[in-house]
């Protein structure tokens, strides 16, 4: 049990640190790539308010969208008079570099046929003018105003019945960004390992407290249990002599039957205990557990029949299993017991074992009242009963400890234990242990 504390504290703590650096890296990422698209369409806006090209230098130096055109040449700058700041919005200011350091490529199509009417490759060297149009084709068959392709940033606007596409080469900051990205996710992996080597080893530690008190209360409980059986074997001997002297006697009978039954519930809880402990290495050993499932199935064949309840038993033969036969057996007995006594008068009880895989799996089915989909996950808790004003009447017998047994036994035969009720009509109890090699001979010790 400790162990898969502090494994699921493990796990809890790396899936909540993943969830986070996710987040984290997710709007480092999303903000840095909107940095870049927005770096892109601010060039992709004044190349298209320009027609193009790019602007020549305002008085500070500094390229201004607004002021004059110049010729697609930076070096050559004409003063042509005309305005184009038209109606996107605020001047435009970059850098006086941004001319000669932007590479990009611009195709005009005929806006009703879409025909290639001119391409402008003298700003881009990776680019040809067959190249260029394909390209413009391509994005004349999106119909979209904005997008990349490739490597290239596009833009497109329409004027006097011709499509200006403008191709903006952004291989720089892409590569950029997926270098960002991969070093990102490379020092986001090796920083959740190096928390997970810390959390490994700090994590005996945080829980060294819990275990200390588990153990405390499994020691407590296995103390308390043989030193409680000396004193319920003395009144229950006692009840037996005073039996004899005053002959048969209500309250003796009913000493004695609660005594058996705090007996009963000592050990219940000692063997618990005891399993959730572990195994004993030296009571493991390969078994037909067919055979035995079979044997258990019989011997409550006769108590279904007086209690008037249809016991249908289905057995695939030749499974075998690793594990304690005491433990085992007492598992099966638990879940036909549990069967039995909450299967009303005239149900029907399935049981069955089959090979599925790797596993032998075993599930025991009983019709009953009503259940409620809220109770199966409490049906292997300690004390737990299901039927809580059916058990004050004194219908049924018993603890709520069983199914808890049954869990601790599953356990530590490193197997799965679960309950489900499909129809709320019936109850099916389900395990499911690793087995032996399918169709292995072992004989019956």
């Amino acid at each position: 049990m400790i162990k898969k504390l502090r494994i699921k504290f493990v796990i809890v703590s790396m899936l909540s640190l993943l969830l986070v650096l996710t987040v984290i890296m997710g709007a480092v990422y999303f903000l840095n790539y909107k940095h870049m698209v927005d770096e892109a369409d601010g060039l992709l806006s004044i190349l298209l308010d320009n027609d193009g090209v790019f602007p020549k230098p305002a008085n500070d130096g500094r390229l201004q969208s607004g002021d004059a055109y110049v010729s697609q040449d930076p070096g050559q700058m004409e003063n042509s008079g005309q305005n184009i700041r038209g109606n996107k919005g605020p001047a435009r200011t970059m850098s006086p570099e941004t001319p000669y350091s932007t590479r990009y490529f611009t195709v005009t199509l005929d806006s009703g046929s879409g025909e290639v009417l001119a391409t402008d490759t003298g700003k881009i060297a990776a680019v040809d003018e067959t190249d260029a149009a394909d390209y413009g084709s391509q994005v004349w068959s999106l119909s979209r105003s904005r997008g990349f392709m490739d490597f290239y940033r596009y833009g497109l606007q329409e004027n006097d019945g011709e499509v200006l596409i403008i191709f903006l080469d952004c291989h720089q900051n892409i590569d950029t960004f997926i270098s960002f990205l991969v070093s990102g996710c490379l020092i986001s992996l090796i920083g959740l390992g190096a928390v997970l080597l810390l959390l490994i080893f700090f994590s005996g530690r945080v829980v060294a407290p819990v275990a200390e008190s588990y153990t405390r209360q499994k020691r407590f409980i296995t103390d308390a249990g043989h030193e409680i059986k000396t004193p319920i074997t003395i009144i229950d001997a006692d009840a037996e002599v005073l039996a004899a002297d005053i002959g048969d006697n209500e309250w003796l009978r009913d000493i004695q039957l609660q005594t058996r039954r705090l007996a009963a519930l000592t050990q219940d809880l000692i063997y618990l205990s005891r399993m959730e402990e572990g195994p004993d290495a030296a009571a493991m050993i390969e078994f037909p557990f067919s055979d035995m499932v079979s044997e258990t199935f019989q011997s409550f064949q006769a108590l279904a029949i007086t209690q008037k309840k249809d016991l249908n038993v289905r057995i695939q033969p030749m499974i075998s299993v690793r594990g304690d036969e005491k433990a085992l057996g007492q598992l099966v007995a638990i879940l036909m017991d549990n069967a039995l006594k909450y299967c009303p008068e005239g149900g029907v009880i399935t049981a069955s074992l089959a090979h599925t895989g790797k596993y032998a799996r075993l599930t025991v089915t009983n019709t009953a009242d009503n259940i409620a989909p809220e109770q199966l996950p409490h049906l292997f808790e300690r004390f737990y009963r299901g039927d809580a004003s059916r058990s004050s009447r004194g219908k049924v017998k018993g603890y709520g400890i069983g199914l808890a047994i049954a869990r601790a036994v599953t356990a530590a035969h490193k197997g799965k234990i679960w309950a489900s009720a499909d129809d709320e009509k019936s109850l099916t109890i389900t395990v499911v242990i690793p087995a032996e090699a399918k169709g292995r001979d072992v004989r019956s010790h």
